[in-house]
This record gives structure tokens, sequence and C-alpha cells, in this order.
């Protein structure tokens, strides 16, 4: 059997330092914003060569808090991607503004930059961009947009850890907001995010509305929320995240062979030189994906569709998102994700690759 993800497996190699570390934590007695959530906020900050980092609760988290830090005005438009999960939309309306769906381009699966000026209006003040399946959006011309027109930049990187477009890191372009989720490339045991900045006033807002508003005990200066990242998942991010260029190009290494080896049937993520792509997901499209999903699966072999229901199509977005989204739906119903864990190797990417070209043959 050749599973899609297996967690088990997948932090097997951190075992035995994982559970000294929670010895280490659990005597420590200090289980809220202690000093290991400070030590990952900086060394994640130095990572990703940006001066601020702050720990939150999850992903959703850390997009709802960004854009909240922002203070837009009430019922601001925020331009969003139509091809994306459901959270980075669930943000936008949880602080109150309005999602404006802009679709993305067919290669990379990523907003079209050149679909978001059609989309501004004066009422405008955000875009929330997303980096999705490991590799970054086409940067520079959504950050000369967003410089022209006065609009704040957001990055939700929650697939993109590590990622780079010419040079520079996904997350580092705007306020950049990161889950770690465990199937992620740097996951936790649990939930976790953060929330990346290069602005220090912003930076310390954001840990004050992170912990209730509060940035003395029993002194709220602003209507926060409790959304701390925990103690002891900070931790464990600290142990992983020193090995996170490993797990993406272990990642990269898989691709390469998905690459050589897929059958020419298959629409395969596009590679270009100016994007470093990190492969949270590896994604294929066909009109056969049914079928070829049903293939695998009786070949032992799992694999997941992200995401088999477009935003606008969602019960709970009925009355919100309006509009036809044609090729976000094509790509809805065509794509299929392949098995690309850190724990896979070689060999089970050779026998999927396989699998698949049998199908097709």
């Amino acid at each position: 059997m050749i599973e899609y993800e297996n967690l088990k497996k997948l932090n097997q190699k951190f075992e035995t330092t994982l559970q000294r570390e929670f010895q280490i934590f659990l005597d420590s007695g200090w289980y809220i914003l202690g000093q290991s959530v400070r030590k990952f906020e900086e060394s994640f900050a130095n990572y990703l060569e940006s001066p601020y980092c702050v720990g939150v609760g999850n992903g959703l988290d850390a997009m709802i808090l960004a854009i909240e830090s922002l203070n837009l005005p009430p019922k601001s438009e925020i331009i969003v991607p139509s091809n994306t999960y459901i959270a980075t939309i669930l943000a936008v309306l949880r602080t109150g503004h309005i999602p404006i769906l802009v679709e993305p381009d067919i290669a990379t699966y990523n907003i079209d930059p050149s679909k978001i000026e059609d989309k501004l209006t004066d009422k405008t003040h955000a875009i929330l961009v997303v980096h999705l399946y490991g590799k970054s959006c086409n940067m520079e011309p959504i950050v000369k947009l967003a410089t022209e027109r006065n609009l704040h930049l957001i990055e939700d990187c929650a697939q993109s850890h590590g990622s780079r477009y010419k040079g520079k890191k996904t997350g580092t372009f705007g306020i950049g907001c990161f889950s770690f989720y465990p199937t992620k490339n740097l996951g936790a045991l649990g939930d976790g995010g953060a929330i990346v900045t290069n602005d220090h006033n912003l930076a310390l807002k954001l840990k004050t509305l992170r912990n209730y508003g509060s940035e003395k005990k029993y002194e709220n200066l602003l209507i926060g929320i409790n959304s701390r990242l925990d103690e002891i998942q900070a931790y464990f991010l600290n142990i992983k995240l020193p090995f996170l260029d490993e797990i993406n190009q272990h990642k990269r290494n898989l691709a390469a062979i998905y690459f050589a080896n897929l059958s020419k049937e298959l629409i395969v993520p596009v590679v270009d030189s100016e994007y470093y792509d990190v492969y949270h997901i590896f994604n294929v499209r066909t009109s056969h994906r049914d079928k070829l999903k049903d293939h695998l699966a009786k070949n032992d072999i799992k694999t997941e569709i992200h995401y088999p229901i477009p935003p606008h199509k969602q019960v709970a977005m009925k009355k919100v998102l309006t509009g036809e989204y044609p090729i976000s739906e094509e790509i809805h119903n065509t794509t299929l994700s392949l098995p690309i864990s850190y724990y896979h190797t070689e060999s089970d990417v050779i026998e999927v690759c396989n699998k698949i070209n049998q199908f097709f043959r």
C-alpha cells in the first residue's frame, strides 16, 4: 500500500527528539507563550529573512488577524483567488469584508495578475494571494499593482513554506500568513500558525491582538482574540525547522521522478527557473480523473483531490459568492494529487508512475 500521507511515518525520523522535547516542555512548567514560542518566532523569521514573526493558533487565524490589524474601512473589498481552499475566503468574511474572486492562470493554478485590475474598485483595499500547492504566485506584477494602487498585500503561505519567486521567499512580499497543520512541509503535531511582517509596529499589534488585545496581564488595549501558538507545538516546530530545506529538497527530488516518468497524457505542474517550487502537493490534471483515481486505489495507491468543490460552489457560499468561474471549475473537476510525502521513497513514486502509465496504455 502506498498511502497518500502517513503522519506517523512522516515523524518517525524526529520521534526520539520529539519525545525528549516533550519531557523538557512538561518539566518546564511554562505552557503558554514561553521561550519556545519566542525561539521559533526568531528562527522562522531568520529562515525567511524577515525581521518579525508572530506565532498564532492556526493558519486561518493568521489571515484573520493580518486583515484585522490593517484597520480597513468596513466592508472593504479584498481580492482573492477563485481557486483556493475555503479558509482564504473565510478569513475575509470573518473580518466583515467582501471577497472579490479573481480567476487563476490555468498553467500555474495561482491567481492571474492580468485579471486583477479589472476587479478593482474604489472599495478595494487589499489583495490576498495564495501560493497554492507549493508554487509562488507571479509576484512582480502583483506587487507593482498593489504599490501603484496603494493596496495592502497579504499572502496565504499555508502550502508554500520555503518556496521562492526570483530568489525571494513567499511570505516576505507582503504580510505572510502560515499554517503548520501536520501535513504541511513544516508541520506541527497539531494546529499552529504564524504571521510574518517587516513592520515593527504591526508585529507588536499582532502580538497584542493574538493575546486578548493585551500587552500586560489584565490590561486590554485592543479588542483581540485568543490565538496563541501553543508552547508545545513551538517545541516540535523548533525541532523540524532545521530540516525544512531537506524536506523541500526531498519533495523536489520526488517531483523530478514524476516529471521524468509520467504519461504525457497528464497535465503536470509547470516548471519555471524563476520559481523554486516545494511541492506541498503534486497535482496532475486529466479529464479521466475519477477513473484514474479508482484505478490507483485498486492497485493500493491512495490519492487525494485538492479540491473537489470550488469555493463559489460550496453550500456555505451560496448567497455570498456570485459570478461564474469556469477556469476554477475546470481545475477542480480534473485535478488529482499524487503521493509526495517526506517519507515516500523514489521506488514509491516510480510505482505510482508505472500504475498511472498502465492506466493510459
